[in-house]
Protein backbone atom coordinates (compact mmCIF):
# COMPACT_ATOMS: atom_id res chain seq x y z
CA UNK A 1 0.00 0.00 0.00
CA UNK A 2 1.42 3.74 -0.80
CA UNK A 3 0.53 6.78 0.97
CA UNK A 4 1.63 10.37 0.41
CA UNK A 5 3.99 12.12 2.61
CA UNK A 6 2.22 14.43 5.01
CA UNK A 7 5.10 16.91 3.72
CA UNK A 8 5.98 16.66 0.78
CA UNK A 9 2.92 14.37 -1.04
CA UNK A 10 5.62 12.24 -2.34
CA UNK A 11 4.08 8.12 -2.75
CA UNK A 12 5.63 6.33 0.45
CA UNK A 13 5.30 2.58 0.69
CA UNK A 14 3.19 1.56 4.06
CA UNK A 15 5.63 -1.32 5.46
CA UNK A 16 8.48 -1.71 7.37
CA UNK A 17 11.28 -1.09 5.15
CA UNK A 18 10.06 2.65 4.79
CA UNK A 19 11.55 3.15 8.39
CA UNK A 20 10.44 7.00 8.27
CA UNK A 21 6.85 6.57 7.14
CA UNK A 22 4.86 8.18 6.76
CA UNK A 23 7.67 10.65 5.78
CA UNK A 24 9.59 9.65 2.67
CA UNK A 25 12.36 10.86 4.38
CA UNK A 26 14.64 11.55 7.15
CA UNK A 27 13.93 15.43 6.20
CA UNK A 28 10.55 15.65 5.75
CA UNK A 29 10.31 13.56 9.33
CA UNK A 30 12.43 16.84 10.86
CA UNK A 31 10.23 19.35 9.36
CA UNK A 32 7.19 18.19 10.32
CA UNK A 33 8.75 17.55 13.65
CA UNK A 34 9.85 21.48 13.47
CA UNK A 35 6.27 22.51 13.09
CA UNK A 36 4.70 21.10 16.26
CA UNK A 37 8.24 22.58 18.32
CA UNK A 38 6.89 26.35 16.55
CA UNK A 39 3.59 25.57 17.39
CA UNK A 40 2.92 26.25 13.72
CA UNK A 41 0.88 22.32 14.45
CA UNK A 42 -1.87 21.54 17.24
CA UNK A 43 -4.38 19.40 18.03
CA UNK A 44 -7.49 21.13 19.29
CA UNK A 45 -8.14 21.25 22.68
CA UNK A 46 -10.58 23.55 23.41
CA UNK A 47 -9.96 26.25 26.11
CA UNK A 48 -6.47 27.32 26.86
CA UNK A 49 -5.98 27.34 30.73
CA UNK A 50 -2.63 28.78 30.18
CA UNK A 51 -4.51 32.04 28.41
CA UNK A 52 -7.38 31.79 31.01
CA UNK A 53 -4.28 32.12 33.51
CA UNK A 54 -2.91 35.59 32.57
CA UNK A 55 -5.63 36.90 32.49
CA UNK A 56 -6.34 36.80 35.99
CA UNK A 57 -5.85 40.10 37.67
CA UNK A 58 -3.08 40.58 40.13
CA UNK A 59 -3.63 40.57 44.50
CA UNK A 60 -3.71 44.47 44.12
CA UNK A 61 -6.27 44.93 41.73
CA UNK A 62 -8.95 42.92 43.82
CA UNK A 63 -8.00 44.09 46.72
CA UNK A 64 -8.32 47.45 45.20
CA UNK A 65 -12.22 46.70 44.28
CA UNK A 66 -13.07 45.39 47.48
CA UNK A 67 -11.59 48.39 49.31
CA UNK A 68 -13.87 49.83 47.17
CA UNK A 69 -17.18 48.39 48.04
CA UNK A 70 -19.52 49.29 50.74
CA UNK A 71 -18.95 47.30 54.22
CA UNK A 72 -22.64 45.66 53.64
CA UNK A 73 -20.71 44.03 50.86
CA UNK A 74 -19.85 40.81 52.44
CA UNK A 75 -23.28 40.06 54.42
Amino acid sequence: MNVACPMCKKAVEWSSASVFRPFCSKQCQLIDLGEWANEEKAIPSGGNKDHETIALPDIEDIEAMLAEKGDDFFQ
